[in-house]
């Protein structure tokens, strides 16, 4: 079956790396994450992905001696070491991939320059943009968004540990329910946690649909590039 997406932006959070673990990046979770990515990248799909920094550190954790710009920035480079972690991966199981950074640090990566980002997706490799946006203040779903608009991806996958949007938080309330699909407006007006609201919005006004779905439940990324019903789709 044919796919319906050329070019996708994945997001992942920092938090699912660790799998079993409490802290830090779980070998085989990123492992299945990559073979994940290589069997759609192989049916033809250009992929780009985002990982946040949660299971390293975040910004946001900043209180204290620590200024909350300069723990931002700390969280920035939390994401890089997880993309890293997921390039190293993709590239012991034969695939290549390219790591760009929002911030310089040539010796590791190269600088997010987007027509570079765009050439190197239509040659057929993974690339991994890090470091978020590079600015502080904003979230790595943030960064997903901007990124997305601006390689022009078809769709933003947000792989997460539930299947999809419910009405409440699946794993509090057990009569919540799950959305197959709903709009941007029913978001807003229900005050669903789907991104933060930056992110969300930028979505919205650039036209850009998001797909939230279960990325632990290994084959969920190939059928729903397959054009399978998986997760939650938010669109117009």
């Amino acid at each position: 079956m044919a796919t319906p997406y050329k070019r996708i932006l994945l997001k992942l959070s920092g938090e699912s790396l660790m799998g079993e673990l409490d802290y830090g990046i779980d070998p085989q979770r990123i492992g299945q994450y990559a073979d994940e990515i290589i069997g759609i990248a192989k049916q033809g799909v250009e992929v780009a992905v985002v990982i946040g920094g949660g299971n390293i550190y975040r910004g946001m954790q900043a209180e204290g001696s620590i200024d909350r710009v300069q723990g931002d920035h700390m969280g920035m480079l939390a994401t890089v070491i997880n993309s890293l972690a997921l390039q190293s991966a993709l590239e012991a199981k034969g695939h290549k991939t390219r790591l760009m950074t929002a911030i310089k640090m040539e010796q590791i990566a190269e600088p997010f320059i987007r027509r570079r980002a765009v050439r190197h997706l239509e040659k057929g490799r993974v690339v991994i943009f890090g470091a978020g946006t590079g600015n502080p203040y904003f979230t790595t779903d943030t960064a997903a968004s901007l990124r997305a608009i601006e390689i022009e991806a078809n769709v933003i996958l947000k792989g997460t540990r539930v299947d999809g949007i419910y009405t409440a938080d699946p794993e509090k309330d057990k009569n919540a329910t799950k959305y197959e699909r709903i709009s941007f407006a029913e978001v807003y007006d229900k005050g669903l946690n789907v991104m933060d609201m930056t992110a969300f919005t930028l979505c919205k006004e650039n036209n850009l649909p998001i797909i939230v779905f279960d990325m632990n439940k290994p084959g969920n990324l190939g059928r729903l590039i397959a054009g399978e019903r998986v997760g939650t789709l938010v669109e117009f």
